[in-house]
């Protein structure tokens, strides 16, 4: 069965998803910059071709079943076009830490994550990684039936085979030994993660993992981030999942602190090895 590891260091708060956009993004103190993907497992079981594909600070790592660097290139460019252009007319898409109006002149995925920070209650930019992952990977649907992308801890999924994404939780027990097993659904599936205690980003909350589990995956990485951002003790971690049902489109969380672990949904632990 394959295996992604897919819960890296990044942090839960609403500014982690800037890095995926030229350069260093300086707020505040805060400096956001490319951090290296040491959870990723580039193993090849034999059923997909892996490999990576960097455009700037996007960094991807792509199971498929034929090599596709060069189109995934390409599909990055344009996503990251449309992001821009966003940026470009509307500074708030970027700076914003809470939703803004949707405009009719932004581009679909835009849009996307436009609409999928309203629902979480973020800026647009906490759904940026997600809604890149989504785009690339919906787009090489059409050359490979069968394809996993993994952006900085968000996961675009479509298998006809059973895989496993690993669960990364910094010094949590549970980080390394556990993971989800995703079955095939004929559906592309998202899953996205956001942590406090990993990574350079400042955090709202405390969790060492949050994950979101939605066939929207730009909606995944937006209501990653705000889970994160709600966890601050024990007693947040039941009540985290629970809100994150309410949802519309979320079919599961997870909320990890320390050794303490909620879940809530469509998800299926199973034990791994490191």
């Amino acid at each position: 069965m394959d295996r992604v590891w897919a819960f890296p260091p990044r942090g839960a708060s609403r500014h982690a998803a800037f890095s995926i956009l030229g350069g260093n993004a300086l707020r505040g103190n805060i400096v956001l910059e490319y951090q290296p993907r040491t959870y990723r497992d580039y193993r090849d079981s034999g059923r997909f071709c892996t490999f990576r594909v960097t455009v700037e600070t996007t960094d991807l790592y792509v199971k498929a079943l034929c090599p596709l660097e060069r189109e995934t290139e390409q599909l990055v460019r344009e996503c990251r076009g449309q992001i821009e252009a966003a940026i470009a007319r509307r500074p708030e898409f970027l700076a914003s830490l809470t939703p803004i109006e949707e405009d009719p002149r932004d581009s679909p995925v835009a849009m996307q994550m436009i609409r999928a920070a309203a629902k979480a209650g973020t800026g647009p930019m906490a759904a940026v990684a997600g809604a890149v992952a989504e785009f690339v990977g919906r787009s090489l649907l059409a050359l490979s039936p069968e394809i996993i992308i993994e952006n900085g801890g968000d996961i675009f999924a479509r298998v006809d085979a059973p895989f496993v994404c690993g669960l990364f939780a910094g010094s949590s027990p549970f980080s390394n030994r556990l993971g989800f097993k995703i079955d095939p659904t004929g559906l592309p599936v998202g899953i996205c993660t956001s942590s406090a205690t990993v990574g350079p980003s400042r955090s709202f909350g405390r969790a060492d993992a949050a994950v979101v589990v939605s066939y929207d995956v730009a909606l995944a990485d937006a209501m990653a981030t705000a889970l994160g951002n709600r966890i601050h003790g024990y007693s947040d971690l039941r009540k985290g999942v629970e809100w994150a049902m309410t949802i519309p489109g979320v079919k599961g969380a997870l909320a990890v602190l320390g050794d303490k672990m909620a879940v809530l949904g469509e998800i299926e632990l199973t034990p791994v090895s490191p």
